[in-house]
């Protein structure tokens, strides 16, 4: 359940994101709620890879470049996902940094902890 409340929320911020921000478009909610899916799955099966690939350029930069591989992440779901348009590599960057503070505050929230 905790897997599909974040799918949810992944795809709500998508569509409120991309309301506000110029040079991203998602055609509808069902398109966002696909997106939500294809982000998770590269961010769980590619970016890893690319990360390791990367390291030396990663621990070079103190870690900033993993905001270039976040950005190639949204780059590479705009492709795969019809619907999901992205203008360029640097509102990518923009996008992924607001969705990825938006998802750490929302799922902050909406853990339960009891302690």
């Amino acid at each position: 359940m905790n897997l599909l409340l974040r799918i949810l929320l992944t795809a709500i911020l998508v569509v409120v994101i991309a309301h506000f921000m110029p040079g991203v478009a998602v055609a509808s909610f069902t398109t966002s709620i696909i997106v939500a899916v294809v982000l998770g799955l590269l961010n769980a099966f590619i970016k890893p890879i690319l990360i390791l690939l990367t390291l030396p350029v990663t621990l070079l930069t103190f870690g900033l470049f993993l905001l270039v591989i976040n950005a190639l992440m949204i780059l590479l779901c705009s492709e795969i996902v019809g619907g999901f348009h992205v203008e360029s590599f640097w509102i990518a960057v923009f996008f992924s940094i607001i969705l990825s503070i938006s998802q750490s505050i929302l799922y902050g929230m909406s853990n339960d902890k009891k302690g």
